[in-house]
């Protein structure tokens, strides 16, 4: 096996070569035999393993064996405990994906932390079909359909290839020790499930299950990449970016064969599952939405717009002292003050048309109208504006309204605010209580940097 494994990198995985190389370790036959051929195959071998605390003492005694392991091959070796019951009750996840979660967050975490460059995994062939029957039985596309990907950014799964039988002999030989998980025996998980109860079934009726499969699986993969082709010429066709919003033209989609089919693909990424209340905002009213736990897709007119879904810190508010003269977060602003030289003779200031240029990214405002500290937030119900150039005050729901303002363009733009007056509608409108006059002595000068 050791030789079929480095052809396999040789000729399939070539960037992997001198790589250093996080392997995630579960104590488990798959993930022994992974280690070994990797060290055999002369790589920067360093393991990580995740005590889920599913198991008790179980979990603990796979910690300790993975450490043991990692002494004895003297490679370092990194293990973390998780309280994955209360992460997955606290997320809304099920067990399995709080675990995922978890495991792939500090998998990342190390491999910057400690300068690698890959995550290696050791899902094998036998992993893959079982995957394919799960998605099956649960409704999905033809993404769901082809299995599990060899190389998904830095994380890579060189024992594809390999069946469970072929690990099993390799193991057996090299008189290797591993881990038994009791819970894989337990048919209470769907994939032991069909692990121990469907599979073999299948493989009773086709006893070259496995190879069959990989061609259905080239062919799914060759059907898949024309598909592709194709959406990505419709988005081409009736989409648009703008800033961090995608706008779908409606009457585009609908003009399509089976829209439904092409509702699936273009937003199934964005997590989205409820394709025919989507279908159905292509002709809904303006104000409709459909959420997934991470985006917002809103009907504007003619357009169904995606855009992600308002984050925590975008409730923050964020304060600016006197003498600042440059801001981060939440956005990037520069602070200038500028003395302005009064006419004793005129009784007013000489305020140079220079200093007054101002466009939607750059204002300038009376000084001593301010009250610091000056505040950054996002718009509340009932906030009000006096815009230059018309009179009297006008609410911001209504401004918004007026602008032809998106729902995520509102839920995105920042407001300057002095106490609870609103300076700036930044990058769009100035306030008139703020404006320079003929009797301004200082000028505070912001600029979107």
């Amino acid at each position: 096996m050791i030789r079929a494994f480095n052809n396999h990198i040789k000729t399939n995985l070539p960037f992997l070569k001198d790589k250093k190389v996080l392997v995630a370790i579960s104590g488990g036959i798959d993930s022994v035999v992974l280690t070994h051929l990797l060290i055999r195959a002369n790589f920067d071998v360093t393991l990580a393993h995740c005590n889920f605390s599913l198991r008790g003492k179980e979990s603990n005694k796979d910690e300790r064996f993975v450490i043991q392991l990692g002494e004895s091959l003297q490679i370092p070796t990194h293990t973390i405990v998780f309280n994955t019951d209360l992460y997955a009750k606290e997320n809304g996840l099920s067990t399995q994906m709080a675990a995922r979660e978890l495991r792939y967050n500090w998998f990342q975490k190390l491999c910057k932390d400690e300068d690698l460059d890959f995550i290696i995994t050791a899902h094998q062939k036998d992993d893959v079909i079982e995957t394919f029957i799960i998605n099956l039985t649960r409704g999905t596309g033809l993404n769901g359909l082809l299995g599990i990907p060899e190389v998904n950014n830095n994380v890579v799964r060189p024992l594809l290839s390999f069946t469970r039988q072929e690990i099993l002999i390799y193991a057996s030989r090299n008189k290797l020790q591993w881990r038994e998980d009791s819970s894989n025996s337990s048919i209470k998980y769907i994939r032991n499930k069909i692990r121990h109860k469907v599979v073999p079934v299948l493989k009773e009726i086709n006893p070259s299950l496995l190879e069959s499969f990989q061609n259905t699986l080239e062919n799914l993969t060759a059907s898949n990449h024309i598909l592709q082709d194709r959406i990505s010429n419709v988005k081409a066709k009736y989409s648009t970016k703008f800033n961090n919003e995608i706008h779908f033209n409606c009457e585009g989609l609908l003009s399509l064969n089976n829209p439904k089919a092409y509702l699936f693909e273009l937003f199934n990424e964005y997590g989205f599952t409820e394709f025919n209340d989507i279908y159905k905002l292509l002709t809904a009213q303006t104000g409709k939405q459909v959420l997934s736990k991470s985006h917002r897709l809103f009907k504007n007119r003619e357009w169904l717009i995606l855009s992600k879904i308002t984050s925590e810190k975008n409730k923050q508010v964020f304060q600016i002292p006197e003498n600042t003269s440059k801001i981060k977060e939440p956005l990037k602003l520069k602070f200038k003050q500028i003395d302005v030289p009064f006419d004793t003779k005129n009784h007013k200031s000489k305020v140079f048309s220079h200093i007054l240029f101002s466009n939607e990214d750059t204002i300038s405002l009376d000084f001593d109208k301010l009250k610091f500290p000056l505040s950054i937030r996002k718009w509340e119900k009932g906030d009000v504006i006096y815009p230059i150039g018309l009179k009297g005050k006008k609410k911001l729901s209504k401004f918004f309204k007026d602008e032809k303002y998106s729902l995520n363009e509102k839920e995105n733009t920042w407001l300057l605010c002095s106490e609870d007056k609103i300076v700036w509608v930044i990058g769009k409108r100035l306030d008139d209580r703020f404006k320079v006059t003929d009797f301004t002595t200082k000028i505070l000068k912001i600029k979107i940097s």
